[in-house]
């Protein structure tokens, strides 16, 4: 297979009139054409749920209904990613790419224009799928189009872009449902979609695994897409009604079962969708768990501190959203930093840093209390920043950087599996730790704040209600009574609170030890079709 020279990379290709238009081919051109698709995908990740209470109000949604709009996305998302990057890598990343630009933009739109819920959770799943073609098709696009020594500045951008989108989402989200309607929220992508899709149309340079021609692995998706299925969609009850459920197990039984199929069927496919060979690499390997990891504890800490000072504080969507910019904003900071710590030291030491960071930030944030002040908790959002954004960038790196050129596109999905699958395991494990400690405390603390016992032992039946950090007062309860279980309520939503985070720091230190075994991505960029 012909080796494809870094200088060669760099340089656009002019060998016909159609390649020979300026800018088709050039990597910053290509990296500006991806974060521009990418940042639709970080836009709807929080403006979602800033628009979820307008959405409840205006379509008469139940709680369970509501959570479908964000779990029917997460589970059409979960499942497809590694597909998507097969697809990707088998039939052209650009194509794959805009085509998941396309559908994201006229999902987003049909989400603005749907009349009743069921349409709106319909097009979330039409929505989640393409962001599965449109995610891993990016990454594979700068791993076949920039050079190994200039791949991680390319990804700290890329990760600076979702951070950009992720920080601004609250605010702008806030301000369009406060001040227009929910549905100029999924509106907001189609000028997005427009301008990343000309604008790939004119600069990408194709390029494919002309290995891969003729055969695609029907058999592995299947079971593969079954697989991952059972596994979100366990965890995702397991956080309504807890692991012990029998939903939540009879669902990991079936992912069980389908994941060892899946292995079987690799290890005999001429052409696996996932080839098992890839994890060999102890560092690929080393580095998709700690993504998982980092993810566990960094989106289920986001999930719980925003119900803390939506429920507990008392802020407004906006308000929230501004006062975790030392959060979101530093991570478009931390990303850049990430990727020049990673070409200069390899992943190993931003990854250890990074979750090192978590660690520190989750056992700070587990110390504070109902009534802490901005400024004993805004320094620790700064640490979980600067931690996203080093093991983001980072573990991509050693992920994609550590697979061969060729499987770019699976490389992209195992990496975007990892982070969902870490996202779902923080917020639902978490949860359920969480909701556990307020049922064991919920009558002492109502108790110890003063209401009294057979009141107490009444309202011990809210922990759903409580674990959400809102106080189940009765209409027309006195105030002094109301005031107690408030503060009763608010003592032991911290309660879980503390503990919920305690879990996710010591899963963050742990983690550190899987950080060093990670190296830098060695495989040369090379057998890329151009076209």
């Amino acid at each position: 297979m012909a080796q494809t020279s870094s200088a060669e990379i760099l340089r656009p290709p002019v060998d016909t009139p159609a390649r020979a238009r300026p800018g088709h081919g050039h990597p910053w051109l290509t990296l500006v054409a991806v974060a521009l698709g990418v940042m639709m995908v970080g836009l709807d990740a929080t403006v979602v749920s800033v628009a979820n209470p307008a959405i409840a109000r205006d379509l008469h949604a139940s709680l369970s209904g509501l959570q479908w709009v964000t779990n029917a996305y997460l589970l059409a998302l979960a499942v497809s990613l590694i597909p998507a990057g097969k697809i990707a890598d088998r039939f052209g990343r650009k194509r794959t790419f805009l085509a998941g630009v396309v559908g994201f933009a006229v999902a987003s739109l049909a989400i603005g224009l749907s009349g009743g819920l069921g349409m709106v959770v319909f097009w979330r799943v039409v929505q989640g799928f393409a962001g599965a073609l449109l995610q891993p098709a990016s990454l594979a696009l700068l791993r076949n189009t920039f050079p190994p020594e200039r791949l991680n500045a390319a990804i700290g951008i890329w990760g600076s872009t979702v951070g950009i989108s992720i920080a601004g989402g609250p605010i702008v989200g806030g301000l369009l449902v406060e001040h227009v309607n929910w549905e100029s929220v999924f509106f907001l992508n189609a000028p997005l979609g427009v301008i990343a899709l000309v604008t790939g149309l004119w600069v990408i340079r194709e390029s494919k695994d002309e290995e891969a021609a003729g055969s695609f692995d029907l058999p592995g998706v299947a079971l593969l897409t079954g697989s991952l299925f059972f596994l979100v969609w366990g965890l995702i009850k397991a956080g309504e009604h807890g692991f012990g459920h029998t939903t939540p197990l009879a669902s990991f039984g079936a992912a069980a079962v389908l994941m060892v199929a899946f292995v079987v069927n690799e290890l005999r496919a001429k052409s696996p969708v996932l080839p098992l060979s890839l994890f060999r690499s102890v560092s690929l390997s080393a580095a998709t768990l700690l993504i998982v990891l980092g993810f566990f504890a960094m989106f289920g800490t986001i999930f719980f501190i925003t119900l803390y000072m939506q429920a507990v504080h008392g802020m407004t969507p906006v308000q929230s959203g501004v006062r975790m910019l030392p959060m979101t904003g530093i991570f478009i900071v931390a990303s850049p930093i990430a990727g020049f710590l990673t070409s200069r030291f390899g992943p190993r030491v931003p990854l250890a840093l990074g979750m090192a960071f978590t660690a520190a930030a989750m056992f700070g944030l587990s110390r504070i209390g109902v009534d802490a002040p901005y400024n004993q908790i805004w320094p620790w959002f700064v640490l979980v920043g600067l931690a996203f954004g080093m093991v983001i960038v980072a573990g991509t790196e050693a992920i994609v950087g550590n697979a061969p050129a060729h499987l770019a596109g699976v490389a992209g999905g195992l990496q975007q599996t990892a982070s969902q699958l870490g996202g779902v395991l923080g917020t639902s494990v978490l949860g359920v730790l969480l909701s556990t400690k307020v049922g064991n405390v919920l009558t002492d603390r109502l108790t110890g704040a003063g209401v009294p016992a057979p009141a107490a032992h009444q309202l011990a039946g809210q922990t759903g209600l409580v674990s959400q950090g809102v106080a189940p007062v009765p209409p027309g309860t006195p105030e002094p009574a109301a005031h107690a279980i408030t503060n009763g309520s608010h003592l032991a939503f911290m309660d879980g609170f503390q503990s919920s985070l305690t879990v996710a720091g010591i899963v963050a230190a742990v983690a550190v030890l899987a950080a060093l075994a990670v190296r830098k991505g060695e495989s040369p960029v090379e057998g890329v079709a151009v076209g």
